[in-house]
């Protein structure tokens, strides 16, 4: 039998530091400013820039120029009210990796509250999937052709 060091404390508090960096998804955490806080393993795999670039740089290091005041309205809007629209779920939107190429990220946004309940900032979780995004529109593309010839 393997003996394993087992932590003590299973608090969430003790193990959130453990489990924020090693969610293998990018995990992206910034103020209400868009000034990034937070930035896992995930995210270096998904978007490029190590933590050390990417932590105190604004969101806009990995939004799409084009893509910037719809992102930013958005994100005021979801601090007016208070939170994401109810009932949103995992959205497909393009961003920037480092080397400047256009990818596709399938992301979820929750905006975050500290323990007095006063808002602090907004989480992002994303995977990568420009793969996945690019089958699916050829797939959709051939289905398209296909009930065109009927």
């Amino acid at each position: 039998m393997t003996t394993h060091n087992v932590p003590t404390d299973w608090r969430l508090e003790a193990l959130a530091p453990s489990l924020l960096r090693g969610i293998p998804e990018a995990l992206v955490f910034c103020d209400l400013a868009g000034t990034i806080r937070f930035w896992n393993a995930g995210a270096e795999q998904v978007f490029g820039w190590s933590a050390q670039e990417a932590v105190g740089q604004s969101l806009d290091l990995i939004i799409p120029e084009r893509m910037r005041k719809a992102h930013w309205d958005g994100f005021d809007q979801a601090i007016a009210r208070g939170g994401v629209k109810p009932g949103r779920a995992a959205m497909m939107t393009r961003s920037l990796h480092k080397t400047k190429e256009s990818i596709y990220v399938e992301m979820s946004f929750s905006m975050v509250s500290d323990a007095a309940g006063s808002m602090i900032g907004s989480l992002a979780v994303a995977r990568e999937a420009t793969a996945r995004f690019t089958e699916e529109k050829a797939l959709r593309k051939q289905l398209a052709e296909l009930t065109a010839q009927k």
